[in-house]
């Protein structure tokens, strides 16, 4: 099995930062893609940011030059670092990768959710 665990959120100010964490352990052959979404109350998920295994990072137009996200893959962890927080970005947020257990296909797995609050 394959657990995802969020970590870093929490209430700030805004104009603050936080940095969220998630980590991927279990029975792990390789990691694909990882991404974050976020979910505020009454909206649906939306897609954040992703991160590839190789190549470029992509971002939701409301938080480029605001967030940024990294992954370190020798410990299956993806980061988001988050600046110039504003109200807006309230939500639940949500880490996605794509992981390959070693069977033919590869499947999306999700965390569990760290709720990140920004007052004004």
């Amino acid at each position: 099995q394959v657990q995802l665990v969020e970590s870093g959120g929490g209430l700030v100010q805004a104009g603050g930062s936080l940095r969220l964490s998630c980590a991927a352990s279990g029975s792990i052959f390789n990691i694909h893609t990882m991404a974050w979404y976020r979910q505020a109350p009454g909206k649906q998920r939306e897609l954040v940011a992703t991160i590839p295994s190789g190549g470029s990072t992509n971002y939701q137009d409301s938080v480029k030059g605001r967030f940024t996200i990294s992954r370190d893959n020798a410990k299956n962890t993806v980061y988001l670092q988050m600046n110039s927080l504003k109200p807006e970005d309230t939500a639940v947020y949500y880490c996605n990768a794509d992981i390959d257990t070693g069977g033919y296909y590869s499947y999306d797995y999700w965390g569990q959710g760290t709720q990140v609050t920004v007052s004004s």
